[in-house]
């Protein structure tokens, strides 16, 4: 599967494809702005995963630019 067509299955259903959101912070496929996007896709889908979501988006915010943990697959 082309990578862009995964990114948009994926933001459709999340939880299909991840256990947890915090297993969205650990794929190496996708750059921290398309993680942002999945998890913030993930909270309007599912609210009451909300504490989690917002504690992986945290943390990827935490990261910062430019600081080496961006490990997008090209």
């Amino acid at each position: 599967m082309a990578k862009k067509k995964l990114f948009e299955d994926i933001l459709h259903n999340p939880a299909r494809f991840y256990r947890v959101p915090g297993d969205v912070l650990r794929d190496r496929r996708f750059s921290d702005e398309e993680r942002a996007a999945i998890l913030n896709g993930w909270m309007g889908l599912d609210p009451q995963q909300g504490a989690e979501i917002a504690r992986a988006l945290a943390e990827l915010q935490s990261r910062g630019p430019g600081n080496g943990v961006n490990h997008a697959a090209e």
